[in-house]
């Protein structure tokens, strides 16, 4: 074993480093670790856009510029799982905020021109979410 014929000291000192970034980069991976997957596809024209997901445990976001009045279309396929759904603008506003959404369709009308973020978790879910302008 050449690598380990050094000092005693310094080997030691690289098997302290090695432990320590071992420990720490199970601890910051186990953070931000998304269970499941989910996939968000936008059309051509910006005016739809799916999300699917399965077995997904994480949150997401998707922003869209509306204006004044704009009403948005969400179709809600519910499989398994929780979904929670808020819909707020940049400025403050928040037209819609929904927990354990089960399947159906329902429509959003904002009150103001502003960039919204559509915010989604899922906690084991699976599903799919389809937003019409």
């Amino acid at each position: 074993m050449l690598f380990w014929r050094g000092n005693a000291r310094i080997r030691k000192k690289a098997i302290t480093f090695l432990s320590l970034f071992t420990v720490v980069f199970m601890a910051l991976s186990g953070c931000s670790a998304t269970k499941g997957s989910i996939v968000i596809l936008e059309n051509q024209k910006g005016t739809e856009f799916t999300i699917d997901f399965k077995e997904w445990s994480s949150k997401e976001k998707c922003t869209v510029y509306l204006n004044n009045g704009d009403v948005m279309q969400f179709e809600v396929t519910h499989e398994e799982g929780e979904i929670a759904l808020m819909v707020s603008g940049q400025k403050g506003s928040e037209p819609y905020t929904g927990n354990n959404l089960k399947s159906g369709i329902f429509t959003v009308t904002v009150s103001e021109s502003d960039n919204y973020d559509i915010k989604i978790t899922g906690k084991d879910a699976t599903g799919k979410i389809t937003v019409k302008k």
